[in-house]
């Protein structure tokens, strides 16, 4: 906690469109010495949350307050205003937080229904509406970052047709392991067991009549190939958003070997037309080394797959 100059602080870009609440404001002034600092956007001078404490510090003639910096990029800092002030001190109005949500999706398109609600104070059916209302269909084959920090596909019937082939393979593994290896959530896991029990089709109706041309079992395909498991995967033209996704795993970010794992993954990510330009700046004298290295590179990414793959295949299996 350090203090700042009143006059250095800006309010702008505020989640609360119709100002500051006056009387919320000489209610503050009263007991100002016992509220909490305000929290500043470091590299904006912003005012996240407090707006209200600094209007206060202001009518009783102060002329510098305590703040804590918060040093995210804007996006976060928003993320931050929103949910602060859903969650204490005068709340966001319900128009306010409509307003906010709709920011929020394109801030964070990525982020799930859930999630977007849970920083909004909303319902998730009132994000859902707003997010089709002003950014129309989702694109086939979308994934979604949930509350848990997991990213799950939207349409999730591969994923419920997966598990059912793993309960099917192994009616032992734990609804942990199935959605793991699913890329579903436990609960999703265990209404497809239930349904499987009770000799129903594992996809719900609204999902059976996507299945058009298709049998209601789903296809066998040996556990072993990665492409099979679909385990939390992303679409294959976004993997910035995979590592940023892999980024938020503690399991990785906290241990040498996953830090080692995600600078090399983040190595990965040449547009294809900078991995062009590379390729035609080679010099012709070393093009044959250049070559036959990059083959030797992409042999032990294979092999590295394959490993990853078959200690995926131990766990599916139960050894």
């Amino acid at each position: 906690m350090v203090e700042v100059a009143v006059s250095a602080l800006s309010v702008a870009g505020s989640p609360r469109m119709s100002g500051e609440d006056a009387e919320h404001v000489r209610a503050l002034a009263a007991v100002f010495h016992e509220l909490p600092p305000v929290i500043v956007h470091r590299s904006t001078m912003r005012v996240i949350d407090g707006v209200h404490r600094l209007r206060a510090a202001e009518l009783r003639g102060h002329k510098r307050i305590a703040v804590r910096f918060f040093s995210g990029d804007e996006a976060d800092a928003f993320v931050l205003a929103v949910k602060s002030n859903v969650a204490h001190g005068l709340p966001l109005s319900l128009a306010d937080r409509k307003t906010a949500a709709v920011r929020l999706i394109a801030l964070r398109p990525q982020w799930s229904d859930r999630l977007i609600a849970s920083v909004a104070g909303l319902a998730p059916g009132t994000i859902a509406e707003a997010r089709k209302e002003h950014f129309g269909s989702v694109p086939s084959g979308a994934s979604r970052i949930g509350q848990d920090g997991r990213l799950r596909p939207i349409n999730g019937h591969a994923g419920r047709l997966l598990a059912s082939e793993l309960i099917r393979r192994n009616p032992e593994m734990s609804l942990r392991q199935i959605a793991k290896a699913a890329g579903i959530s436990p609960e999703t896991a265990r209404d497809v067991r239930n349904r499987m029990q009770r000799g129903e089709n594992p996809l719900p109706r609204q999902h059976q009549s996507r299945q058009v041309g298709r049998s209601h079992q789903p296809e066998r395909r040996p556990v072993g190939q990665g492409a099979s498991l679909g385990l939390a995967r992303l679409p294959s033209d976004n993997p910035a958003a995979v590592i940023e996704r892999l980024r938020a795993d503690p399991a990785l970010r906290f241990t040498e070997t996953g830090r080692t794992l995600l600078r090399l993954l983040h190595i990965q990510l040449i547009e294809t037309a900078e991995w062009k330009k590379i390729g035609e700046n080679v010099p012709p004298h070393c093009s044959g080394i250049v070559a036959g290295l990059a083959r030797e590179c992409a042999y032990m990414w294979q092999q590295f797959a394959e490993q990853v793959e078959h200690k995926v295949d131990r766990v599916i299996s139960g050894a």
